[in-house]
């Protein structure tokens, strides 16, 4: 309706009212970005390491050191908050769904153009001592159906990673707790679920990178005791399934059940540090052989390590830091074997007014697959990432972003003839802006 404004001695003027977006409607957003990629493939093999001829399968692209692209990444993205809709809910806190795409095109190299479309869901709710939490991310990837080629099977783990969720695929990410509160005690019953559907032609052929469909699933309680307001430690016990797709033209696969009991602590250690830690042993069951099926492991009852954590630190108003850590045994995507995954992430913000902000960050990712008896598949790939950027806050509707990247690919297992084979670096340069309605 048209807002009457009034003076005296003039005529009335009729000034439309600025539109107000609907209290349930939440994040409507475009993203743009422009990014130039030195190495598509992220390979690093040298062409006088390649044989001198070789036959790429149909459909498939040979990944070879130094192909670059201009990268084109248009994200919309809309979301719905369901608690306005729904009328007074003092209860719920969140409760939301999004829809939040990214469409890329690679100009230089059309094989690897995707489009990426995310279903991401939130609810968070509170009754009385008793608190319900839950979140799930749903993702399919429509991208080339066909898996890459490295040429005499030379590539490190996480040159086949970043080429491979590019790829048609389904991934779905999904976590429920519930908790119920004493004065000083509490447990909390919890569930997790990964799951990854790669569906991508499978070809037996040396350098073809055949993507095994795979899954994490586990759910236990933790009890936990609070020292003070603001911190508690904790105890809880997992019970799990990995799930790893044997090929028809292969007898090994790596699927498991797993039992962890896990030592935590969360909340405030002091005002300005804020910590979520969860770690202790992870005791593995392994299928034995049979006429079939393989498990290409030494030892098929080992007691592994889990731990994840995630600490920040306010250092001031305008200056955190936070670190991110996960640690475990997991299965390879390209089938066979299991390895223990490490991700190490710490980054720095700068908040140097309201307007400017400056990122910093290091990541150390590691893939060891000694624990594994198939020669083909004895590797330790550790992978390194360092990037930076700055944001901008133009008007409360417009950021733009400027940001690099460096990773470098190496290799860990001592002994191996042209270890460079397994090494790479890439640059990535990205110019960016996000328009908020």
């Amino acid at each position: 309706m048209a807002a009457i404004a009034r003076s005296a001695g003039a005529d009335t003027a009729i000034v439309p009212a600025p539109a107000q977006k609907p209290a349930w409607l939440g994040d409507i957003s475009l993203g743009l970005s422009e990014t130039y990629d030195d190495n598509v493939f992220v390979s690093g093999v040298a062409s006088k390491y390649l044989p001198a001829s070789y036959v790429i399968p149909p459909g498939s692209v040979a990944a070879l050191e130094g192909q670059a692209s201009w990268v084109t990444t248009v994200s919309p993205k809309i979301g719905v908050n369901f608690i306005p809709l729904l009328g007074q809910q003092d209860n719920w806190s969140v409760l939301s769904l999004a829809y939040a795409p990214d469409f890329v095109i690679y100009h230089e190299q059309s094989s690897e153009s995707y489009d990426a479309h995310r279903v991401i869901a939130a609810a968070k709710g509170k009754w009385d001592n008793f608190s319900v939490s839950a979140d799930n991310t749903f993702s399919y990837v429509n991208g080339s159906s066909v898996g890459p080629f490295y040429p005499d099977a030379l590539f490190n783990v996480y040159m086949n990673s970043s080429v491979r969720e590019r790829r048609e695929q389904l991934q779905d990410k999904a976590t429920v707790s519930c908790q119920y509160d004493w004065q000083q005690f509490f447990v909390r019953p919890t569930a997790a679920f990964t799951y990854y559907d790669l569906m991508t032609a499978l070809y037996d052929i040396s350098g073809y990178q055949n993507y095994a469909d795979r899954y994490d699933v586990n759910g236990g309680a933790d009890v936990g005791y609070r020292v003070s307001k603001q911190l508690a430690f904790t105890v809880g016990y997992r019970y799990g399934h990995q799930y790893q797709q044997q090929f028809d033209f292969s007898p090994y696969s790596a699927s498991s059940d797993y039992q962890r009991i896990l030592f935590g602590v969360e909340g405030k250690l002091w005002k300005w540090l804020d910590v979520k830690f969860l770690g202790g042993p992870d005791f593995r069951d392994y299928p034995g052989n049979t006429a079939t099926h393989i498990t290409p492991v030494n030892d098929h009852h080992p007691v592994k390590y889990y731990g994840e954590a995630l600490i920040t630190a306010t250092l001031t108003p305008k200056d955190s830091i936070t670190f991110k850590y996960k640690q475990w045994q997991w299965v390879s995507s390209v089938g066979k074997v299991p390895y223990y995954d490490s991700t190490f992430d710490l980054s720095y913000h700068r908040q140097f007014t309201q307007k400017l902000g400056f990122d910093l960050g290091g990541k150390i990712l590691s893939s060891d697959y000694t624990s594994a008896n198939l020669a083909s598949c004895h590797r330790n790939d550790w992978d390194y990432v360092v990037s930076t950027g700055c944001s901008y806050v133009i008007n409360p509707h417009l950021t733009v972003n400027l940001a690099y990247t460096l990773e470098l690919g190496r290799n860990a297992v001592d002994d191996l003839a042209n270890e460079q084979t397994r090494e790479f670096e890439r640059n990535l340069v990205t110019l960016g802006a996000r328009f908020k309605f």
